[in-house]
C-alpha cells in the first residue's frame, strides 16, 4: 500500500480511537482531564499576551520607522567583508524577533532578487533551519516562570550566528 494512503487512513483512525477512549474510558475520566489541560493552556496563553504584545509592537515599530533599513545599510560593508550577502541583513535582523515579519521580509527578498539568486538561496536555508529566538525565549521562559536565563540567550545567539554562516557556506559549496 502507498505510504500516503496509509497515512491518510491511519490519522483518522488514531483520532477516532483517542476519541472513543475519552468517551468510553472507565478507569479515568478522560474528558475531565482534557478540560483541565485546556483550561491550563488557556491560562498560560492569557499570561503570555503582555509579553507577546510588547515583542510584536517593538518589531513593527522597528520596521515601520525605517530603522531596520538604516541599520541594514550601516552593516552592509561589514557583512560583505565577512562573506554574507548584504541583501540578507533585513531578514537576519528580523528573524530572531518575529516569524511573520521574517516571512514578509523573505517574500520581499524573493520577489526583488528572484528565487534562484544566491541571497535567496541562503535565505531559504536560513528560514528552514532557524527560528524566532527572542519570541521562543519570551514564550517558553515566561510560561515556565524563569526570570534568569543565565547563559541560554548568549549560547542561542552564538548558535544562530554559526548557523547563518554555515548556511551561506553550504550554499556557496552546493550552488556556488
Amino acid at each position: 500500500m502507498n505510504p500516503q494512503k496509509l497515512a491518510a487512513l491511519l490519522v483518522p483512525f488514531v483520532v477516532t480511537a483517542a476519541g472513543m477512549c475519552c468517551l468510553f474510558g472507565r478507569r479515568k475520566n478522560y474528558f475531565d482531564a482534557f478540560l483541565t489541560g485546556a483550561r491550563g493552556g488557556l491560562e498560560t496563553a492569557v499570561g503570555l499576551l503582555p509579553t507577546l504584545s510588547a515583542l510584536l509592537v517593538g518589531v513593527r515599530m522597528l520596521s515601520a520607522s525605517g530603522a531596520l533599513h538604516d541599520l541594514s545599510a550601516l552593516l552592509a560593508p561589514a557583512a560583505d567583508a565577512i562573506g554574507l550577502p548584504a541583501d540578507l541583513l533585513p531578514l537576519l535582523l528580523v528573524r530572531p524577533f518575529s516569524g511573520s515579519a521574517s516571512n514578509a521580509t523573505f517574500s520581499a527578498l524573493l520577489k526583488e532578487l528572484g528565487p534562484d539568486s544566491f541571497p535567496a538561496l541562503c535565505a531559504s536555508v536560513i528560514m528552514g533551519s532557524s527560528d524566532t529566538l527572542f519570541y521562543l525565549f519570551a514564550v517558553y521562559f515566561s510560561a515556565a516562570g524563569i526570570r534568569r536565563t543565565r547563559y541560554a540567550l548568549p549560547c542561542a545567539l552564538a548558535v544562530m550566528l554559526f548557523c547563518i554562516f554555515f548556511a551561506c557556506a553550504l550554499c556557496r559549496i552546493f550552488f556556488g
